[in-house]
């Protein structure tokens, strides 16, 4: 029996779709082992918002190869569509597949070991026009659904609409019965992934509201989780349902990622600042108690000082919990490659930091307002075997002693303290 491992880079929404080609590994009477227990193939599944990301790709091919110099070694993702040749450049890749061939992936093993240079497949992005249901298992005790691909947002600093192409998705109907499928599972909470759910139905003629709706009936579901979630699309509508809802935990996650109306216009968002400020407090207005989580790009080009003042002002300011920072990076054939004013990459490092820093003192203040308070923890997996953590559902994360009986179990503690590790402690 040939043996398969597997290395996901980037977003929730790659991790469900690596499991997806897992599964198609499975089925075809594959192994599934450990990275580094030296498979026979290796499936890299990449991500290219950051040149980091990029650098990283060809670390975790340079240890695939460690752990076995004969593997076969298969890139899919971001990077692999964007720079399908760049990746085939890389010493010990054999396979480049594009977004339009990734879940096709068995079809094209034989040809592996075929040539002397590595095989490329590969179509432009426009050509990628079904969507293909994906979702995690096994990985974790949480499940990442994929409900959405796609963008047709065209922001200046931005990669995925020529990665992913179209804002596309499957029909409300089948994604619910995907959700029941999951359900049947055991799985007690889904996070719903995209690169734009927000958009959900724009192919289907449905909503994300409609979706919303429709999942939150599901049996056996316990929680959804709403990842990422545009600002100008969350309307006050699914603000409201989700506050009243059975099952949709009180977390937002809103990309910002500038608090200048004047680097906004530069990125081409969709918004301006006081759109984002409006659905934070429509949110604490009806839930108090929900976790709020916001993206921010750092060192944008023509970012002044002045403008990354405004911009730490205002989410000093706001009632965000907690934030993702990200230090912009020059990516290929987009606009904001070619703006001049360009930040230093010293300078954007320290505003990086500073943000990062913010976000800390968030995040512990909304513990602490929490302390003492009753809470049912999902918990997920142990930690060195000592240790088992999971999240509320407004996504604050508690540890306490290991106990294999409440792995995927919903398990109701009194949250206490903050300790060193950014975990909350808890009692019984």
């Amino acid at each position: 029996m040939q043996t398969t491992a597997f290395y996901t880079l980037g977003c929730k929404l790659n991790f469900a779709e690596t499991s997806t080609v897992a599964r198609q590994f499975l089925d075809a009477g594959f192994q599934k082992v450990n990275f580094e227990d030296g498979a026979d193939v290796y499936v890299i599944n990449t991500c290219s918002v950051t040149d980091a990301a990029d650098r990283k790709c060809k670390k975790v091919v340079s240890e695939a190869k460690r752990f076995n110099p004969k593997a076969r070694v298969i890139i899919i993702g971001c990077y692999a569509q964007l720079k399908p040749e760049e990746v085939a450049s890389i010493y010990g890749v054999d396979l480049v597949l594009g977004a339009r061939e990734k879940f096709n992936i068995l079809e094209f093993l034989p040809l592996v070991g075929s040539s002397e240079k590595p095989i490329v497949a590969h179509h432009k992005i426009k050509e990628a026009q079904y969507f293909i249901p994906s979702y995690s298992l096994g990985d974790r005790t949480r499940t990442f659904l994929k409900v959405q691909d796609g963008c047709d947002y065209f922001c200046t600093f931005c990669t995925i609409p020529l990665a992913r192409g179209k804002s596309r998705n499957d029909s409300i109907a089948k994604t619910t019965a995907i959700t029941r499928d999951i359900a049947e599972k055991g799985i007690k909470e889904i996070v719903l992934t995209g690169v734009n759910i927000g958009a959900f139905g724009q192919s289907t003629g449905e909503t994300f509201l409609d979706l919303l709706h429709s999942l939150d009936e599901v049996n056996g579901i316990e929680r959804i989780r709403i990842s990422s979630i545009e600002p100008n699309l969350l309307s006050d509508e699914i603000i409201s349902f989700v506050a009243n809802s059975r099952h949709i935990a009180p977390h937002f996650h809103i990309p910002l990622q500038s608090g200048s109306d004047d680097i906004l216009e530069r990125m081409k968002r969709k918004y301006k600042r006081e759109v984002f400020d409006q659905r934070i407090k429509q949110i604490r207005n009806v839930m108090p108690h929900a976790c709020i989580g916001a993206d921010v790009i750092v060192g944008f080009p023509g970012e002044s000082d002045y403008h990354f003042n405004e911009t730490y002002r205002f989410l000093n300011e706001s009632e965000v919990n907690y934030l993702h920072v990200f230090t912009y990076s020059e990516r290929a054939n987009t606009p904001a490659s070619r703006m001049i004013d360009k930040i230093s990459i010293q300078e954007r490092k320290k505003r990086t930091q500073m943000l990062r820093i913010l976000s800390e003192k968030k995040r512990t203040l909304f513990y602490i307002k929490h302390e003492n308070s009753r809470q049912q923890v999902l918990f997920e997996a142990e930690n060195d075997g000592a240790l088992m953590m999971g999240f509320t559902a407004n996504y604050i994360k508690v540890a306490t002693t290991y106990n294999p009986l409440w792995v995927n179990e919903m398990i109701s503690v009194t949250i206490t303290k903050s300790d060193n590790q950014g975990y909350m402690q808890c009692i019984f």
